[in-house]
């Protein structure tokens, strides 16, 4: 049974990153502390009482295809229902259209809820989100007021639509064509793996498509983006015929069988109609606003899914007798959590999900200021540090998910391995998420390429610079904090050395930074979080003493665990970025 961390979220938001700091920013003068622990206490009531109840029922009956279009499983339609009657759906949306707003941070906050009660529902509000946002940006006035106050509300749904058999992520081979006809187009072609694709929870399904238009460039020079109603809409927002969108398949999948995942065919006969986005041949600049926004949700997934592994293997090793502990607490078998090695691997599960929360929180914060701070500079800094850190959400979260839902099974032991105790459902959910939006490799080649080869490494180098003169100020009044901080200090000079290498092997042999971006990428992860852990160990060695004294130690040794069994990862990956592209690139692939 799932239970929201609403204790540890709040220490986040509240003590560690100080977000009630955002209420001084035009924009979010409403929020408070107040404010993010209601909207917290409600999304967890939602999502232990209708989420949480339908995962594994979810899981094990799925959603289902019929010519007439997909079924969702037992339950989803209502638990949509209660979620857009509720308001969820207007969380951070513009209030122009009906949304509520509030700080990225909190959004972000309430999601990792959503993600943990029930992933495969989470994605379907995700991707609406994502086509609200892109909407309000780049749309035109006729296309906001006409699409987002009913996605907004949750009447409509949305998605992005990006994918085609033959070209999978390499989107320049995108084949869908758009033909002009009047005031829109007509759109022809099949895509894949589009998430929610098709269901029977709302009324109207608005897919956000990638296409070319006829003779645009070839290449991603010549993708625009298109709105591509399932249902058409008339200029007053009622519902027309439906338009030529098909679901032609859904896919049977190792994991998040209650998210339907479809095949879409558009212009079957006389072409779907479709609505130009913003300017011809810029669809794809269009469409990364979204998928920025998809990257942290679905980092965001990583952990949280990590966070329902570890309360469910902390729940099975407190009550799963077996063996005698090597110091015994009493006569005959204990329960397993009294092993070391069950220590050591809830403590990973632990302290690996709690320091990825941290960095998730922190890049959403970073995106709060860039949009809301007043001054011009201080946005453009934020900026520049969201989209580096975007990146390492997405790919260092996600990879953590993976490998702490794989100890979540080995702490169950062969118990863990059998469907019925539940541990297994959720490494079969979180295998996507390392994958959606694009994989760790593509994440890290942003990162490098995009990220730290536009400027040299100066983003890079001035958070680099900002975690060390942080960590050498920072006072720490516990012993278990100081040694954290010195930790922490450690790894982020392996972090320079590491990225100063890296810097000068884009330069000369882009191919050799290349070969170590994904090591590079997960290192900036394990750094950052030690640099976060170390600052939430030295907030609670100064309130250990206090009220809520039990929550502060867990934390001081939450935190020397990391310190000491997970940040040491940072050498061995600073020795791989710093020499070990040769045996890559000098690979004769023949050979492989």
């Amino acid at each position: 049974m799932y239970r929201a961390p609403l204790r540890e979220l709040r220490f986040v938001l509240d003590e560690l990153l100080q977000s009630q700091v955002l209420a001084q920013y035009p924009g979010l003068t409403d929020y408070s502390a107040d404010v993010a622990e209601s909207i917290l206490g409600e999304a967890a009531r939602f999502a232990e009482t209708v989420l949480d109840p339908i995962n594994r029922s979810g899981d094990e009956q799925g959603a289902r295809w019929t010519p007439e279009g997909v079924v969702t499983a037992p339950g989803f339609r209502a638990a949509y229902r209660q979620f857009a009657e509720g308001g969820w759906s207007q969380l951070g949306t513009d209030p122009a259209y009906g949304g509520q707003a509030v700080p990225q941070m909190l959004v972000t906050a309430v999601q990792e809820i959503w993600a943990s009660a029930n992933l495969a529902f989470k994605l379907c509000p995700m991707l609406t989100h994502g086509a609200v946002h892109a909407l309000e940006l780049c749309g035109s006035k006729d296309q906001k007021q006409r699409f987002l106050p009913k996605m907004v509300s949750g009447e409509w749904t949305g998605t992005m639509v990006l994918t085609e058999p033959q070209a999978g992520s390499d989107l320049a081979q995108i084949r869908t064509r758009a033909v002009p006809e009047g005031a829109h187009y007509r759109l022809f072609g099949q895509k894949i793996f589009i998430t929610w694709g098709d269901h029977d929870c709302t009324t109207n399904i608005i897919h956000m498509v990638l296409g070319r238009i006829e003779g645009a460039p070839a290449g991603v020079r010549g993708i625009s983006l298109f709105i591509v109603p399932k249902v058409l809409v008339s200029e007053d927002g009622s519902l027309g015929k439906p338009n030529e969108v098909r679901c032609v398949s859904i896919e049977h999948k190792l994991g998040i069988h209650a998210s339907p995942t479809c095949a879409l065919a558009f212009g079957d006969r006389e072409g779907a109609v479709a609505y130009l986005v913003g300017e011809p041949n810029r669809g794809l600049e269009y469409m990364f606003v979204m998928m920025n926004a998809a990257r942290l949700s679905v980092g965001l997934e990583g952990y949280a899914i990590g966070e329902r592994s570890y309360q469910h293997a902390a729940e099975w090793a407190r009550t799963r007798i077996q063996g005698k502990p090597p110091v015994a607490q009493s006569e005959g078998p204990a329960p397993i959590i009294h092993h070391p090695d069950i220590k050591r691997m809830l403590l990973v599960m632990k302290s690996t999900t709690e320091a990825c929360r941290a960095v998730a929180l922190y890049a959403a914060y970073q995106l709060d200021v860039a949009s809301h701070h007043p001054d011009e500079k201080q946005r453009a800094a934020a900026q520049a540090r969201a989209d580096l850190l975007i990146p390492i959400v997405k790919g260092w979260c996600t990879e953590t998910g993976n490998h702490v839902t794989s100890i979540g099974v080995q702490v169950h032991g062969g118990m863990g391995f059998i469907e019925e105790t539940g541990a297994a459902q959720y490494i079969r959910d979180a295998r996507i998420t390392t994958i959606y939006e694009g994989t760790t490799g593509i994440q890290s080649n942003d990162l490098i390429g995009r990220k730290i080869g536009r400027d040299g490494g100066t983003a890079m180098n001035q958070l680099i610079a900002d975690m060390s003169r942080e960590l050498q100020d920072l006072e720490t009044s516990a012993p278990a904090a100081s040694a954290t901080r010195r930790a922490a200090l450690e790894a982020v000079g392996l972090l320079k050395d590491s990225t100063d290498a890296l810097v000068k092997a884009l330069a000369s042999r882009p191919d050799t930074a290349m070969a170590v971006s994904v090591p590079y990428l997960m290192l900036c992860g394990y750094v950052i979080g030690g640099w976060l852990t170390a600052r939430a160990s030295a907030i609670a060695g100064r309130n250990v003493k206090g009220q809520d004294r039990s929550f502060y130690e867990s934390k001081l040794q939450t935190a020397r665990f990391y310190a000491q069994q997970v940040l040491p990862n940072a050498l061995a990956l600073a020795r791989v970025v710093q020499g070990g592209a040769e045996s890559v690139v000098e690979t004769d692939a023949a050979l492989i």
